[in-house]
């Protein structure tokens, strides 16, 4: 069986945080009785990975460090990488091209906060070893998300950020892909906004016909924005996500 490692991308500026982030990383700010990192970091080990990577950028990554320490806390092996600039999730992710070489990629990025446990997700993966996994979560405003258009149950386009959406189904910050996702992410080109685009990476694996989802059906929110952070602290009191 292919081996299975996690992936925790905490890097960015977390600029719209305002003066919340001007002297830590947004992944460091608490949501409910926790760090935000511990979320993505509990979801990962509850599903038994020992072997988790954290991508930060470099003025922090000595409080993650602080914070985390090898991860024996967390019932696992957290290793480090800088993210030397900002150049989008994708080149963030191939930053674990050693980490997680000849194994698949399960991603969280950061600041994403969902109720439900990855159990089946990785479940279901490991019946089809080559292929790629999306999340979907029904939202209000897809137009700041990738958006899945899906007929019968399937995907049959993702576009990023669009300003007239085809559905209200947007691509969560959860993935899960197979060995060669970084062969992809090497030939990816930058986009307009001068990042490499996970939205890319997906839609390579829906042209190859190699892209699965799953919905996800308790709450999900980033808590890159005031307004969502504060969303993801009041969902967190009310219901606390399940990690195993």
């Amino acid at each position: 069986m292919t081996p299975l490692r996690g992936i925790v991308l905490a890097g960015g500026k977390g600029t719209r945080l305002g003066e919340l982030t001007r002297v830590t990383n947004k992944h460091l700010l608490p949501v409910g009785p926790y760090p935000m990192v511990y979320f993505p970091l509990k979801k990962l080990s509850g599903v038994g990975l020992k072997d988790i990577l954290l991508v930060s950028g470099t003025e922090h990554m000595g409080d993650f460090v602080e914070l985390l320490g090898s991860g024996k806390d967390h019932a696992c092996q957290v290793t480090y990488k800088v993210q030397d600039e900002a150049g989008g999730i994708a080149q963030a992710l191939g930053l674990g091209s050693l980490f997680a070489q000849g194994a698949r990629s399960l991603v969280i990025l950061g600041d994403n906060i969902f109720e439900d446990s990855l159990h089946d997700l990785v479940a279901e993966a490991s019946k089809f070893p080559d292929d790629a996994f999306v999340l979907l979560k029904e939202v209000h405003d897809p137009q700041r998300y990738g958006v899945a258009e899906v007929v019968e149950g399937r995907i049959v386009s993702i576009e990023e950020k669009p300003k007239e959406p085809k559905s209200n189904m947007a691509v969560a910050g959860i993935y899960l892909y197979p060995p060669d996702v970084f062969e992809v992410i090497r030939t990816l080109k930058p986009s307009r906004r001068g990042e490499l685009e996970i939205t890319d990476v997906n839609n390579y694996y829906l042209s190859q016909g190699r892209l699965r989802s799953r919905p996800l059906d308790g709450y999900w929110t980033d808590a890159g924005t005031l307004e969502s952070l504060a969303h993801a602290n009041e969902l967190v009191g009310k219901s606390m996500p399940r990690f195993v």
